[in-house]
């Protein structure tokens, strides 16, 4: 009964939403039985080659096949432990995370933020303690994506948080900085930014001085990106009252204690929607660094395609790269609304 009144209140509660419930359901009808069956009932999951895929639906031999390649681009298959290794290392300690009391949470987020960076590139790179060298012109696939977002992420978010509190200082000198980065960054697009970072910048570096492209990358998404995320903040900075620095400036506190106990976790709290899109986007944005010869997911799905015994697949190379997109991205907005249910403290 409960699901009749709903049905009722919801999708025919007058002739316009019945209208408009009957035209949703004539395009469902017309549209997901023909994608199912070319996506599961008339496709092909199994076999070595493309003349294995014989029916009419998707044929996901091709993903099959190449799903390695699309993972952790042409990294070394002897040495893919590494990346493996790294990366259940993260998520283990990201799900620990979720399970521990907080003196242990403090333990590793500092771990997250400052031991494991040097220790993931340690592995990654190689050339230490009998570790082959792997040259990062290798790395790609869904391992390079990972790897320039988590980076871009660890390293712009902090950036963002002194800017925002830059912009709102009351020393101009720190205040027009602030201001003229926060403009200029977010003046010019995100490829262009790439671009001058890939070809233009070596240029600017004494003679002889050679910085990898990938770390040119990674600066470069990271001071972009940081731009964004101080705008975010800055707004939840905004919203914090008045009442709340002269409380702390009662209690004898300084600026920077100020904020980082009083100000800035409330601050934070509020704009979690906020740097939550950003970093969604962070991370949908880094198919770009294909325009610099760095091959991540979408790059190798493009590679792969042009494969003269694949032609014709391009579009379950795509549907791949977008569920895979689909998925990171879905994860990081359900742990926000986790995380902000988690700090509400209004009702």
């Amino acid at each position: 009964m409960n699901l009749v009144n709903w049905t009722r209140k919801n999708l025919f509660s007058n002739w316009h939403d019945t209208l408009l419930t009957f035209i949703i359901l004539f395009l469902f009808y017309i549209s997901i039985p023909p994608l199912l069956s070319w996506m599961f009932f008339d496709a092909t999951f199994f076999g070595t080659s493309k003349k294995d895929c014989s029916g009419t639906g998707a044929c996901w031999v091709f993903i099959q096949v190449w799903l390695k390649r699309f993972t952790y681009g042409m990294y070394p298959n002897d040495q893919i432990w590494r990346i493996d290794l790294a990366f259940i290392i993260f998520f283990f300690v990201i799900g620990a995370y979720f399970f521990v009391n907080t003196k242990i949470k403090k333990i590793l987020f500092i771990f997250l933020t400052i031991i494991f960076p040097f220790l993931a590139i340690f592995l990654f790179h190689g050339g230490l303690f009998g570790l082959e060298e792997v040259e990062t012109r290798v790395w790609g696939g869904l391992f390079l994506t990972l790897f320039i977002s988590v980076f871009s992420i660890i390293f712009c978010f902090p950036i963002g948080v002194l800017l925002a509190m830059g912009r709102r200082s009351k020393l101009p000198v720190i205040r027009y900085f602030s201001i003229g980065f926060i403009e200029l960054w977010r003046g010019v697009p995100l490829i262009t930014v790439l671009f001058m970072a890939a070809v233009m910048f070596p240029v600017f570096l004494p003679s002889g001085t050679n910085l990898d492209k990938l770390v040119r990358v990674i600066i470069a998404i990271t001071l972009f990106e940081s731009a964004y995320i101080a705008e975010v903040i800055r707004g939840g900075l905004q919203a914090i009252p008045k009442g709340q620095y002269d409380a702390a400036n009662s209690l004898g506190m300084g600026y920077w204690k100020s904020h980082i106990l009083i100000i800035l976790p409330q601050a934070l709290k509020i704009v979690i929607p906020g740097v939550a899109n950003t970093f969604i986007a962070l991370f949908k944005d880094t198919p770009l660094i294909l325009v610099v010869g760095l091959m991540e997911l979408l790059g190798m799905v493009n590679m792969a395609k042009t494969n003269p015994a694949w032609l014709g697949l391009a579009t379950e190379g795509y549907v791949f790269a977008a569920i895979v997109y689909f998925i990171f991205c879905f994860a990081m907005s359900r742990y926000s609304l986790r995380l902000e249910k988690q700090l509400k403290t209004s009702n």
